[in-house]
């Protein structure tokens, strides 16, 4: 059954939507099931993914690795969210745009903080 918030990808076209009605028992794409995708925490190449959040002013700022990552027509973050109890935040980003975002929320509202690499998938970090 899938979960509210949940990513899944089609392996075929590439397709990635996030739920956000609860309930259906799979999900199909292109005639195949889609892949649920579980967020990385753990950075282990030389592109940096894990999203590390910083306090700004009347909220936070999401930076996408410790090292900024490529925005590359090719390789490129497509964007980074932020989820609380009961809301999400989202920032589409393209290439030649900065990996990073601001968002309106206290950083103690935070339940998890998460981006997607359009090579690498989706990433997350519980800070």
């Amino acid at each position: 059954m899938t979960k509210l918030r949940q990513i899944y990808k089609c392996n075929i076209c590439g397709n990635v939507i996030e739920v956000v009605h609860p309930g259906a028992p799979a999900l199909v794409c292109c005639g195949q099931p889609m892949e649920l995708l579980v967020g990385n925490t753990v950075d282990a190449s030389k592109e940096k993914h894990v999203p590390v959040i910083e306090a700004a002013e009347n909220g936070i700022r999401v930076q996408v690795g410790s090292v900024e990552h490529p925005m590359e027509e090719k390789h490129f973050i497509q964007f980074i969210e932020v989820l609380t109890a009961d809301k999400v935040y989202r920032a589409e980003l393209a290439p030649g745009l900065k990996p990073e975002a601001w968002f309106p929320v206290k950083q103690e509202d935070i339940l998890e903080v998460r981006e997607y690499c359009n090579i690498h998938g989706l990433w997350k970090t519980n800070e």
